[in-house]
């Protein structure tokens, strides 16, 4: 790879190809694009844990093996490799906390993994680090309480071997005191507006919000240290964001409002815009095809998509998954399967994001996301996608175009499904610059179906 290539293709020459890569939490997916725009290849590896850059490596030489004889081609890339963010809760009160950890995790790329309520002791903090959480959301007491029991637990977290990022969105009178003793001894700590304001209530979307900041630089991972230097280098984008500017360019194309899905093996990442807006986005790290599979069936049960007989039925599935993170379909059944819970993911996700485009401070059930506007593109992007079986694949378009909550909205939508893997290099494309070659790959490869 060119010298710009190593940089992410920043300053690249217009008429050189491309690599668009992209790192995921499972597997790494690379598409060889010429400088018009034209798919000349497709490459993938699954991600390698122990140093990032192999995975990398063979993905990018199994892409240009195939155009041998062409210029060298630049590197752009983009990566969720982190996955979801584990997410700690440390409160007060144990229902408040539970509550209020998993509405500030939601749509913020996060899963809550553990909750403790009272004040932490030494083994409530071993217990805590062996959950291996990616931040700690500390809580604590409503604004005006006795602030003892907040300020106890960040002088423990202060003081405990923990190097996760801390958001503080406890009592407001003592977030001053909290930050200074978590500060004094270098702990990153986001702060933030008391997420349990008064008794009874909770305002999660500030924590929310700094929560996804958070999240922000999580996923991009491999940050290795054999692997850190030459990845930071290369990745600069993050796999939603490039997504996300994808989605933009697909709306500017159709002139229509985009609603985006991409399940991931991790994370269900949803963007939603009509032409000329800006992208809104929500990243749920609780749905997903392997690591987040058992939230996918606990959501769809909560949100009554699934009936008890299936659930049963599913359950061990999900487990599997779980479990066997890099398995891939061998049978139609299994295929069928992955389908399945990548649909119930993506009607889950997408409820979520237009709740939550109605109130970002939460999201509640009872709006009707229909009120918001008519969607007339939607588009299902993730490697459970790329199956290429038409059949099983349209029972997902069924699945979603039928959900009663998404089907007022739905209704005129046409419903493409990323086959060829061109949304998020298209999206790369464009943020480097190379608008007319992101169009012809989203027109050729993805609109040419419409």
């Amino acid at each position: 790879m060119t010298g710009a290539a190593a940089a992410g293709g920043a300053g690249a020459p217009p008429g050189s190809g491309a690599v668009c890569l992209d790192v995921g939490s499972t597997w790494t997916k690379a598409v060889l694009v010429h400088p018009d725009g034209g798919l000349v290849g497709f490459a993938e590896h699954r991600t390698t844990t122990a140093d990032v850059l192999e995975g990398v490596d063979a993905a990018v030489r199994g892409v240009t093996a195939a155009a041998a004889r062409e210029p060298e081609p630049d590197l752009l890339a983009c990566s969720s490799a982190g996955g979801g963010l584990r997410l700690a809760v440390v409160g007060s009160e144990k229902l408040i906390s539970t509550e209020a950890g998993h509405r500030v995790a939601r749509s913020a790329g996060s899963h809550v993994v553990h909750v403790h309520a009272g004040p932490l002791e030494p083994a409530d903090v071993r217990v805590l680090r062996g959950h291996r959480p990616g931040a700690v959301l500390l809580i604590g007491g409503s604004d005006g309480d006795d602030p003892s029991v907040l300020l106890h637990n960040a002088g423990k977290l202060a003081r405990a071997r923990v190097r996760f990022p801390i958001v503080l969105a406890g009592n407001a009178e003592a977030r001053d005191d909290a930050l200074a003793l978590l500060r004094a001894t270098g702990r990153t700590v986001v702060a933030c507006a008391n997420v349990a304001p008064a008794p009874g209530e909770l305002v999660p979307g500030p924590a929310r919000a700094a929560l996804a900041e958070v999240f922000a630089q999580h996923v991009l991972g491999g940050r290795a240290p054999a692997a850190a230097p030459r990845f930071r280098r290369m990745v600069r984008v993050m796999t939603p964001d490039a997504v996300r500017r994808g989605t933009a360019e697909l709306a500017r194309i159709c002139g229509t409002r985009v609603l985006v899905v991409d399940v991931g093996c991790a994370t269900t990442d949803v963007h939603s815009a009509g032409p000329g807006q800006r992208v809104r986005r929500t990243v749920e790290g609780d749905l997903g095809v392997r690591a987040a599979a058992e939230g996918v069936l606990l959501e769809a049960q909560a949100e009554e998509i699934v009936d008890p007989v299936e659930a049963d039925l599913l359950t061990a599935t999900v487990r599997g998954m779980t479990t066997e993170v890099g398995s891939v379909p061998r049978d139609p059944g299994s295929a069928a399967e992955d389908r399945r819970v990548a649909a119930l993911a993506a009607v889950v996700a997408a409820r979520r994001h237009l709740r939550e485009e109605l109130d970002p401070t939460d999201g509640p059930a009872e709006h009707d996301p229909a009120d918001h506007g008519q969607v007339g593109l939607v588009v299902l992007s993730g490697g459970v996608f790329r199956q290429r079986d038409t059949a099983g694949i349209g029972a997902v378009v069924g699945t979603l175009q039928q959900d009663p909550v998404l089907a007022p909205l739905l209704a005129s939508a046409s419903v493409l499904v990323d086959a060829d893997f061109a949304l998020a290099p298209a999206g790369l494309l464009a943020a480097h610059d190379r608008c007319a070659a992101a169009e012809t790959l989203l027109c050729d490869h993805l609109l040419g179906s419409r």
